[in-house]
């Protein structure tokens, strides 16, 4: 839970037994908040949201879930069994979507994590992220330079267009570069975006210095050395490595 609540979109509460998430559904019908509880081993889940179907979808999505996750704890890697036993076998929490997280991107740049989340719970008045056309109406902001108006109103014009759905994205063959289209979007955030919002579980370790770092670290080899052995779950152990040696 205090994983959730420490990254980065933010809106997340949790007790001992349950977590809630507050979140702009992305078919832009409107905010949702997603409660899930603990019953032993079964997950019940309470929604409010014009499209609940929907929301539930993207909630399962938010904490990997939507995945069942067979063979993660197989894997035959004793340090990725290490890892995951001290964290409880920790999934990848995403960005609520690609279009958040494109929004998120053009605010974080160039400058530093206090002002960017400042910045998005500016734009969250009600714990949902502003929706695509409430960002075009955006004119100015506090704390934002003023050319980065016009890269969120691109970012939200490609939401509209359908061009940040996340179905979209994983058909694609090369969808990083196909975020790099987008205004203000560079290699980093556009990975970023596919592999923290759209969800992949098998995508190739990113170009991450500190992941790199601790890998190197943990298996006195670099990342290129070891991560087939991570198959089909690169992204997960990724994640997972950087979790545990932040």
């Amino acid at each position: 839970m205090g994983f959730i609540e420490g990254w980065p979109p933010g809106q997340a509460e949790s007790t001992e037994s349950s977590l809630t998430l507050r979140f702009l559904v992305d078919d832009w019908s409107g905010p949702a908040t997603v409660t899930f509880t603990q019953h032993g081993d079964e997950l019940e889940a309470d929604v409010t949201a014009d499209n609940e179907p929907r929301a539930l979808e993207q909630a399962m999505r938010v904490l990997s879930l939507d995945h069942d996750g067979t063979g993660y704890a197989e894997l035959e890697d004793p340090i990725v069994r290490e890892l995951q036993r001290k964290a409880g076998y920790l999934r990848p929490v995403l960005f609520h979507s690609p279009y958040e997280c494109a929004a998120l991107s053009i605010l974080s740049a160039r400058t530093s994590r206090a002002n960017a989340n400042r910045l998005r719970d500016a734009l969250s008045p009600e714990g949902a992220f502003a929706t695509p056309r409430q960002l075009l109406e955006l004119q100015e902001l506090k704390g934002l330079p003023a050319n980065k108006i016009p890269r969120l109103h691109g970012i939200a014009e490609a939401a509209l267009e359908g061009r940040l759905d996340r179905e979209r994205l994983m058909a694609l063959e090369d969808p990083v570069n196909d975020l790099q289209t987008l205004p203000g979007i560079g290699p980093f955030y556009a990975t970023l975006i596919y592999v923290r919002a759209c969800g992949p579980t098998d995508a190739p370790p990113p170009q991450e210095p500190r992941l790199h770092e601790a890998v190197q670290q943990l298996y006195q080899r670099p990342v290129e050395d070891v991560a087939e052995n991570w198959r089909p779950f690169r992204t997960w152990v990724s994640v997972l490595i950087r979790a545990t040696h932040e």
